[in-house]
């Protein structure tokens, strides 16, 4: 083969990488807005736990789709995916927590997509995942406790024409008489919610992402 003959062959194998790579890119993008499409629509089929917390702490799934992004794409792509769900849903619904509610929802969901797609980049198997579900959904009770006490209800209130932290935890007594103050909110309430929810969602996620993430897999690694 001349040098001509390595030259074209070179510059097709050039071309070639570049529309491979272009492919992936908007693959991913079109994947991206699928996902915080689905999720957008799960966050709208919240409902309340009243036996768990008081109402407005209500359930939703709008996670499952992004945990299964970040494992699909990456951490960067979840964190992507959880920001367009909480931007758009600000957007297209009228929200009675003026922003609160998603800005706790965008917190929680980095509390739990993180420690969980990044163990399971660091070795992509079952265990993994296993292990990095496990970590998030203790890390979401542990910090979301925190931020519920020193930063979301606190921020509610203020924003809340009327609520004060004395009309929540009465509310949260109506639920468990043991609630009795902020710190027995937490205990009782605030973290047996994000155990239930989270904790259920590791479980859907560690049932149905591998059949999932064959759907997901570039088309061009599957010829």
């Amino acid at each position: 083969m001349n040098d001509t003959q390595e030259a074209k062959t070179t510059a097709v194998k050039e071309s070639g990488k570049q529309r491979s790579s272009s492919f992936v890119h908007v693959y991913r993008m079109a994947l991206i807005g699928i996902l915080s499409a689905v999720a957008l629509g799960l966050m709208m089929l919240d409902f309340p736990l009243v036996w768990v917390a008081p109402e407005f702490y209500e359930l939703d799934f709008s996670e499952l789709p992004v945990i299964i992004g970040a494992f699909a794409l990456g951490p960067v792509a979840g964190v992507i995916i959880e920001f367009l769900k909480n931007l758009l849903h600000i957007i297209t619904a009228s929200s009675p927590t003026v922003g609160v509610g998603e800005l706790a929802n965008f917190g929680m969901g980095l509390c739990y997509i993180l420690p969980a797609s990044i163990i399971y980049y660091c070795k992509k198997s079952r265990r993994s995942a296993i292990i990095g579900l496990s970590v998030s959904t203790i890390s979401c009770v542990i910090l979301g406790s925190m931020l519920n006490a020193f930063v979301l209800l606190p921020m509610y209130c203020r924003v809340s024409s009327g609520l004060t932290m004395e009309i929540i935890i009465g509310m949260g007594t109506a639920v468990h008489k043991v609630i009795k103050d902020l710190p027995t909110f937490i205990f009782f309430a605030v973290a047996p919610f994000n155990l239930l929810k989270y904790g259920v969602t590791s479980i859907i996620t560690i049932l149905i992402y591998k059949r999932i993430s064959r759907i997901l897999k570039n088309p061009m690694e599957r010829v």
